[in-house]
């Protein structure tokens, strides 16, 4: 893609102003801190898609009615190591952090928390949630799904989201592993955000409405995502899906509200945790050990021609942390100017 000039912008500074866009959209003081929290830690982790870009849309389906004001969720049936909550169209981070957070405190007391999310809207970015599971000493499995812009592999027409899939794994000396990748060759918002900026996409990604490849994000957000993997990336999509929709009782593949272009109805996605004590079977200081022991021991495989090092899942994103966390935040003009005009519409200005 072609780089677009922008500004960089501090970490503090744009989570002030996202925090305070929601409050006066309408939220709670609450809410409004943990989505700011949220976004702007996307965008520090770089995944831009995932980060403050989703601020106007947010807003938007707060102003329509199309997801609650009001923090309400609701937990409907629950064991010492399971709890299926009612988000009540209540925004979807800060249910998803409460979804977590239940998960994490079941397993730390039973070994094994599970929980599941159902009438609930899009949660951002499932890195957040894995790694709050792993600070606590937790291995987790985190899942969401999404409206259908993916053929089931072998088909034309959309069924499937993009369906994430995330998973954490506590460390000793390295940094913890936290791998969040969607199920298909790329995450929609990264389409989207390539749209906004005026960019093409990579051939490979997505196909147009007529079954071609295409670089036209225009085309591919009108046309259907391809699974990454072929077949596997579709045989895990399916499980995503399960889990996220059939587990839960959310809407499933071409029933969920499309966050972007379906204005009329709630989005009804699910969401699923999955956390286990990571000194369930073995003591925790063991567990570590042998967890830096792999990580140190992946490093020294020998490299192919034209690659320079082998990174571990999640460690691009760690580096980049680093770099925004000190450097600022780079935001493309056009994410600035939607930025703007969303704190015009509030009185607040960005810069």
């Amino acid at each position: 893609m072609a780089k677009i000039e922008g500004k960089r912008i501090q970490k503090d500074q744009l989570e002030q102003f996202v925090r305070n866009v929601f409050i006066e959209a309408g939220l709670d003081e609450r809410q409004s801190t943990l989505i700011s929290r949220h976004l702007v830690l996307a965008n520090l982790r770089g995944m831009d898609s995932h980060g403050v870009s989703r601020v106007s849309i947010y807003c938007k389906r707060l102003d329509l009615g199309l997801v609650d004001k009001t923090y309400n969720p609701i937990i409907e049936k629950e064991s010492e190591v399971s709890a299926l909550i009612n988000a009540n169209n209540s925004s979807g981070i800060p249910v998803s952090t409460f979804g977590i957070e239940l998960a994490i405190k079941k397993a730390k007391k039973s070994g094994i928390g599970i929980v599941a999310i159902h009438n609930s809207n899009h949660c951002g970015m499932l890195a957040d949630y894995v790694q709050r599971a792993v600070e606590e000493d937790c291995i987790v499995l985190a899942t969401t799904n999404a409206p259908a812009n993916m053929a089931p592999w072998g088909g034309k027409s959309p069924f499937f989201g993009t369906n994430p899939f995330a998973y954490g794994i506590p460390t000793g000396e390295e940094d913890n592993i936290v791998l969040d990748m969607a199920t298909s060759k790329v995450a929609k918002g990264k389409v989207v955000l390539a749209q906004k900026n005026n960019q093409n996409i990579p051939i490979g990604w997505a196909l147009s409405s007529d079954g071609q490849p295409t670089e036209d994000p225009n085309e591919a957000l009108k046309g259907v995502f391809l699974p990454f993997g072929e077949h596997k990336g579709y045989g895990i999509t399916f499980l995503v899906e399960t889990l996220s929709a059939i587990v839960t009782g959310s809407a499933f593949g071409p029933h969920i509200g499309d966050l972007y272009t379906n204005f009329e109805n709630k989005q009804n996605v699910g969401q699923f945790f999955y956390c286990m004590r990571a000194d369930l079977f073995q003591d925790i200081d063991k567990f570590k050990s042998r967890m830096d022991q792999m990580i140190k021991e992946i490093r020294t495989v020998p490299v192919m021609k034209g690659v320079d090092k082998i990174y571990l899942p999640g460690e691009i994103e760690n580096i980049t942390y680093k770099d925004r966390s000190e450097n600022g935040i780079p935001l493309s003009k056009e994410i600035i100017h939607e930025l703007q005009l969303v704190g015009e519409k509030y009185n607040l200005s960005l810069l």
